[in-house]
């Protein structure tokens, strides 16, 4: 999290399961014969870009990986019919260990570093970046931002707690700028249909372009694999069944890619692993400490010497704006505002951006949490999905700044679970703060008698090392390793 304005930006992100837009059926696309990029959607494209990357952090600064994505996404994207010029494609890595990727109309291409570090191969990186040209090239967007005018844009918050507040506009939108932004942005999916579609549009562009044509099925697998470790290692190990979601459950999604690249041929083309690993070798893991780490239920922030804690089960993710966090029946944000020294102004202000009027809160009550002067203050919002319990806590770290947090329980329930979690600010220390480093890719070649288990040992966790190292690899727990092998691990 670093100090900047909150967001609200219209990217649909590359995800297993999510909200949809609906569920009617996507109208026919020829791979290759899309229409051509206009000069309206090249002004969206090009509007949307500056937002999108303050979102995820800013651009990431890396020579070898920027050229990487740059071709392959190029190469790619020449497939749909959009552009036959790969230079009207602007592909840009963002900062960000989010596992995601997008495009917007324009021929603007995004990719996560997150995402990158978890894919194998140009193959994969082809197949994903693919998959999202064919969300442009179908013209999905525009059907998708006409379903969201029609649906609240609170969808990102789950279905449990909100839904579009009801005389309360102003709540709405703080939400849905708030805790929407990151990895769960505030913006409707794609249908299944259209999923279904941007998948097969995928695996063609991969054949014309000269890819292995079951890459968007491995790396499909790899993210469900990652999605189950990081479940795992938060204790929150519920699914949701295919029957909730409106996006295809991601075995059948591998299946069906497989099955389409089986049918077109182009199973033995090209992946490009050792040139794909040699670009990302050296490339910065997970959260970049000068924007506060996440290690597992603790959020670390070692320049602004802050952390805090959330309850087992619960989630976090860290964007440029704030943390997000996610628990059972319990939905928060974690950020800052203009501070003037006051705390209890501070939380009415807060309380005002949410659109709470004076009257229907309690009042502002003081305490102290480890030693920090705090405040705060509970007030009841409705919403479609019924009343909810609006809490705001807040914290002087020192007279000019201030921190808090904005907790959405079900109605009765006040701070609930999150407890916990508001009781847990802390200063860090300089020794604790300095401690905090960062960690990145590098990617080693096996050695005779290295086996998963050696080389996981090598990574820098405390946990589940083995289990991080075969969903980086996209390895099964039977894999068996051939000296001169090049794989990735994580170090300090």
């Amino acid at each position: 999290m670093s100090i900047r304005s909150r967001l609200l930006i219209c990217a649909a992100p590359f995800a297993l399961a999510g909200c949809a837009a609906g569920l009617g059926s996507a109208p026919p696309v020829t791979a290759g014969q899309a229409a051509p990029i206009s000069a309206s959607e090249r002004q969206q494209g090009t509007q949307a870009r500056d937002q999108i990357v303050s979102e995820y952090g800013g651009v990431y600064q890396n020579a070898r990986v920027d050229a990487m994505a740059r071709r392959v996404g190029q190469r790619i994207a020449v497939q749909s019919g959009l552009s036959s010029d790969p230079g009207s494609f602007t592909v840009t890595v963002l900062d960000t260990p989010v596992n995601n990727a997008f495009a917007t109309p324009g021929g603007y291409v995004y990719v996560t570093r997150g995402l990158m570090a978890l894919m194998n191969d140009e193959a994969e990186l082809a197949g994903v970046l693919g998959h999202e040209v064919a969300h442009v090239a179908a013209r999905h967007s525009q059907k998708r931002q006409t379903a969201s005018q029609t649906n609240s844009v609170l969808g990102a918050l789950g279905q449990v707690l909100v839904g579009a507040v009801t005389g309360n506009s102003r709540l709405g939108q703080y939400l849905g700028q708030g805790i929407g932004t990151g990895a769960q942005l505030a913006t409707l999916g794609y249908s299944r249909s259209q999923e279904a579609q941007a998948d097969n549009l995928g695996v063609k562009y991969l054949k014309s372009a000269g890819y292995d044509t079951g890459a968007l099925a491995s790396v499909l697998d790899d993210l469900a694999r990652q999605d189950a470790l990081d479940q795992q290692l938060s204790g929150n190990t519920r699914s949701v069944p295919e029957w909730a979601s409106t996006h295809p459950d991601s075995a059948d999604r591998v299946r069906a890619a497989l099955t389409e690249a089986q049918q077109i041929g182009g199973t033995t083309l090209p992946r490009d692993r050792d040139a794909y690993l040699s670009a990302i070798d050296g490339m910065l893991y997970g959260d970049n400490p000068d924007n506060g780490i996440i290690d597992g239920r603790d959020f670390l922030h070692p320049k602004l010497r802050i952390a805090f804690t959330v309850p087992q089960g619960f989630t976090m993710s860290n964007s440029a704006q704030a943390v997000t966090i996610k628990g059972p029946n319990t939905q928060a944000m974690f950020s800052t505002a203009a501070y003037s020294g006051n705390l209890q102004n501070y939380v009415g202000k807060v309380l005002q951006d949410l659109g709470v009027s004076s009257g229907t809160s309690a009042p502002v009550q003081r305490t102290t949490i480890n030693g920090i002067p705090a405040a705060y203050a509970q007030t009841r919002a409705n919403t479609q999905s019924g009343q909810v319990d609006v809490t705001v806590f807040a914290y002087e770290t020192s007279a000019n700044q201030a921190y808090h947090f904005v907790v959405l329980t079900p109605a009765g329930q006040g701070l609930g679970a999150a407890g916990s979690m508001v009781q847990s600010f802390r200063r860090l220390s300089a020794q604790q703060a300095a401690a905090i480093k960062p960690k990145y890719v590098r990617v080693v070649t096996v050695q005779s008698g290295d086996t998963p288990a050696s080389l996981a040992a090598r990574m820098a966790f405390t946990d589940h090392k083995l289990d991080r190292f075969l969903a980086l690899n996209g390895m099964s727990a039977n894999a068996t390793l051939q000296a001169g092998q090049k794989v990735k691990i994580v170090t300090r």
